[in-house]
């Protein structure tokens, strides 16, 4: 690892440390302590190695947030147990976003039976005060607190922006999870804003710390902090169970990152001059992380063609979307349909003189065929990621920080009209 040039301490807390990095303004070193604590730090012991066990989960889950497309604050991990972050002052709420009832929840709402699942999904804030051991608040405690975080007020939209996000985040680590067979329970988040942006990224940490994680969603199997706080006694070989837990933990977030299954889109196109528009596929599949494959082929010129192009993909058993791409009299989007069992897309690029008429022939289908009809061409890709995400997980994850992204930015943009209007 490069030499960094770590400056003074700017906070440490009870499982780490951080500092400012003196020639590059804007961002800190997050370093992990050896330290697990429970109950406000009631209990706490020092766990050999957990400094780089958390690490490299924070380092992994902020990974895959990140490449989703959710803004964080982090940058890269830095060292087996540092990773630098952007500089932001924290927001003191712990976002607690539930799916599953257990813990301190139960104790709240006495008569909800452990295992009583939510969707959606609970959200719940804490304040965070260690003398009054973080205290639940309401939505209203938040407006009334009226917080300034680097010179950004709490509102309501940036409330809105945070509970949002908290449902996005937990929804997309839960997704990965499911992959490795394992229920995500209930997590807890941190935001903060960026001291160089001023907009609200998530912050702070999530690792084993973070959440409570059932394996085939059962909880005797638990691999989260839940086995430490429920200790009757701490003794060395009990911390050895807790440590291999962590372990456990921190070997499985790497496949995480790790796409379940490879899927594509092939792309064909009844002639050459249709790859402009073809282009613009190829780019929109490419956010979401889908490989595209482009190739020419008239279903009306070259029927026997056309169908043998489609064999070729059908029999590697990769799961495919076809996307037909052919302008005037589209007779390869529904001649693809009616002789494959794989999902159609007809794209059609439409010209300002013929589009009305022409669009007709991707609608009017015979029976028999399933083939759908998407005008926009990022659209198209929308739909093709939508299909292939139901099997892979990093595209499903993609889709669904868009989404969040989208609405924050209609949110802000809304937040700015009316401080115009004022």
């Amino acid at each position: 690892t490069s030499a960094l040039k770590v400056g003074q301490k700017l906070n440490e807390g009870k499982t780490k440390q951080i500092f400012e990095l003196v020639d590059q303004p804007g961002l800190v070193l997050v370093q992990s302590k050896d330290q697990i604590t429970a109950g406000n730090a009631v209990r706490k012991d020092q766990m050999q190695g957990k400094a780089a066990i958390a690490n490299k989960t924070t380092s992994c889950v902020f990974q895959l947030l990140q490449e989703s497309g959710i803004k964080t604050a982090f940058v890269k991990q830095h060292s087996d147990t540092a990773f630098i972050a952007a500089h932001c002052e924290m927001i003191p709420i712990e976002w607690v976003c539930r799916r599953v009832a257990t813990g301190s929840f139960l104790k709240r709402n006495p008569g909800v039976k452990e295992g009583y699942r939510f969707s959606p999904l609970k959200m719940e804030m804490f304040f965070k005060d260690d003398a009054n051991n973080d205290p639940q608040w309401s939505e209203e405690q938040l407006l009334e607190a009226k917080l300034c975080v680097a010179g950004l007020t709490i509102g309501q939209c940036e409330l809105d922006i945070m509970s949002r996000s908290t449902v996005a985040i937990f929804e997309i680590v839960e997704k990965a999870w499911a992959t490795q067979n394992c229920t995500l329970v209930d997590m807890k988040i941190e935001f903060g804003v960026s001291v160089k942006s001023g907009e609200i990224v998530l912050a702070d940490v999530i690792d084993n710390d973070s959440w409570r994680l059932w394996p085939a969603g059962d909880r005797s199997q638990q691999k989260d902090k839940q086995m430490y706080r429920e200790l009757k006694e701490v003794t060395p070989e009990a911390m050895q169970m807790v440590k291999r837990n962590f372990e456990w933990v921190s070997e499985r977030v790497k496949l995480l990152l790790e796409p379940q299954a490879s899927s594509r889109v092939v792309l064909l196109m009844g002639s050459t001059s249709d790859v402009a528009h073809c282009e613009k596929i190829r780019k929109a599949c490419a956010s979401y992380g889908i490989p595209c494959v482009l190739r020419v082929t008239s279903a009306h010129k070259g029927p026997d063609e056309t169908l043998r192009i489609k064999a070729e993909y059908e029999g590697d058993g990769v799961p495919t979307v076809f996307v037909a791409v052919a302008g005037r009299s589209n007779c390869l989007g529904p001649v693809m349909s009616g002789n494959t069992a794989y999902p159609v897309i007809s794209c059609p690029p439409l010209t300002p003189d013929w589009g009305p008429q022409d669009v007709w022939s991707s609608l009017r289908m015979p029976s028999g065929l399933g083939c759908s009809t998407v005008l926009s061409p990022e659209a198209c890709a929308q739909f093709a990621a939508q299909i292939l995400g139901l099997r892979d997980h990093l595209v499903w994850c993609k889709l669904r920080a868009s989404m969040l992204n989208t609405w924050v930015s209609l949110k802000l943009a809304d937040k700015k009209f009316q401080a115009c209007s004022l």
